[in-house]
């Protein structure tokens, strides 16, 4: 078992809080294992008989009645034995549908899973967990509706410590599987190359895009989604917006696509937890700039699959995998950018930017990072920094390469440390 501690100790920390505890993340990242399994075993583990523990699988036929919110609440009332406090799972709670209200005519009222929800959290011997697989069912309407009592948990693919720590084979090939297949947790289970890309292509076609076909009824657009996705596979962690991208698809794919159209999809992919952006931001100027970002994959080894495995630069991997460690800690994180003046060779006045190129923060904790891969040459590594010099703050500068190495400072107060040991030991960045 995949001890999963982090996500653990948040659902230990908020047992009987008086909220709806929202567990969410994408599909097959470990959410109903997180609950089903790892949670129910420490609740059992405490004392609680099987009684009190109420569970149920939305997204399986056989419970596919109890997507209706009446025979929802029905069902759980009906569990609801006696005053003690009752624990109740309710797995992607998104399949529930909003129905018209049967007990009044001519009015458009709906009744959804919220309302079941509210309902159930008047009782004083109900503690709620649900999980889901689409942002949109925590839009503001909905958190609203909660009247603040919605608390979400998000559950990410494997980190690589979770990853390392589990794995069966040599450790030091660990960091090779892990940026080739990522964190999903079913791959821990597999053993050939032909399994482990089978899985996670099937995962792709028959889970993630079949549910975001489903869900806003593209059928007829199949094939522009796994084109935008293959063009953002192939260019993560690249500055783009939907412009660039309507453009792409007319030069390469001779298809004319709105970029509102391109918009829509790339946050269609956002709510399924299958990508994230990052903004740019002026460090100097303390301002957020619009007009391009960035996309990563929430987890690399579908970015590969997607991709064949044919596109294996290590270097935009690796800044993937940092970007979602990042995330995973709690940080905020934007793209940043410091600009240059300079004098060219003819002696005029010039002006650049330089990138920065993650900028994390965590309430009044700052860290400046770059992910540099490989520092050959001391002119390689000022080339790396020269972006930390113009920046006029006290907040620590981290470089981050692919090689193990002893961590150090150099005479600018600028850390240096190798990408396994920065995701292993979360004390380095202090």
């Amino acid at each position: 078992m995949i001890e999963r501690k982090q996500y653990l100790d948040k659902l230990i920390r908020k047992k009987e809080n008086g909220q709806v505890k929202i567990i969410t993340g994408i599909r097959r990242c470990g959410k109903s294992y997180l609950l089903f399994n790892i949670y129910y075993d420490y609740l059992k583990s405490i004392g609680i008989d099987d009684k009190h523990i109420i569970t149920l699988a939305l997204d399986e036929n056989q419970n596919a009645k109890y997507r209706n919110p009446l025979h929802l609440d029905a069902y759980i009332q009906s569990k609801l034995q006696d005053d003690k406090m009752h624990y109740i799972f309710l797995d992607e709670i998104q399949k529930v549908k909003a129905i018209k209200n049967p007990y009044l005519e001519d009015d458009d009222e709906k009744i959804s899973f919220v309302d079941v929800l509210l309902g159930l959290m008047k009782k004083a011997n109900v503690d709620l967990y649900i999980t889901g697989s689409n942002s949109k069912m925590l839009s503001i309407d909905i958190l609203t509706e909660f009247k603040g009592r919605g608390d979400e948990i998000r559950v990410n693919p494997l980190s690589y410590k979770e990853f390392y720590d589990a794995y069966k084979g040599d450790k030091h090939l660990a960091w090779q599987e892990y940026f080739t297949y990522g964190g999903m947790p079913f791959l821990m289970s597999l053993e050939t190359h032909e399994d482990k890309s089978n899985y996670l292509i099937n995962l792709f076609e028959q889970v993630y895009l079949s549910d975001i076909l489903e869900r806003h009824h593209l059928q007829n657009d199949k094939r522009v989604l796994e084109d935008l996705l293959n063009i953002i596979s192939s260019s993560v962690g690249s500055l783009t917006n939907p412009t660039k991208l309507a453009n792409t698809f007319l030069s390469l794919k001779h298809m004319n696509i709105k970029n509102t159209t391109i918009s829509n999809y790339l946050d269609y992919f956002i709510h399924a937890f299958m990508i994230s952006s990052a903004q740019r931001y002026d460090i100097k100027r303390k301002k957020y700039i619009k007009t391009t970002l960035k996309y990563y994959f929430s987890d690399v080894g579908l970015r590969n699959a997607l991709l064949n495995f044919r596109q294996q630069e290590e270097t935009h991997i690796m800044e993937n995998i940092i970007y979602n460690e990042l995330l995973l800690r709690g940080f905020s994180v934007d793209v940043g950018i410091v600009e240059y003046n300079f004098k060219s060779s003819d002696g005029t006045s010039q002006r650049t930017q330089l990138e920065v190129d993650f900028v994390a923060n965590n309430g009044n904790k700052r860290y400046y990072i770059q992910s540099a891969f490989a520092i050959p040459t001391e002119e390689k590594r000022k080339q790396e920094t020269r972006a930390f010099s113009l920046i006029n703050d006290s907040f620590k500068k981290i470089v981050v390469v692919k090689e193990n190495i002893i961590p150090w400072y150099d005479e600018k107060g600028i850390f240096y440390v190798g990408v396994e040991q920065f995701l292993l030991e979360d004390f380095l960045l202090n």
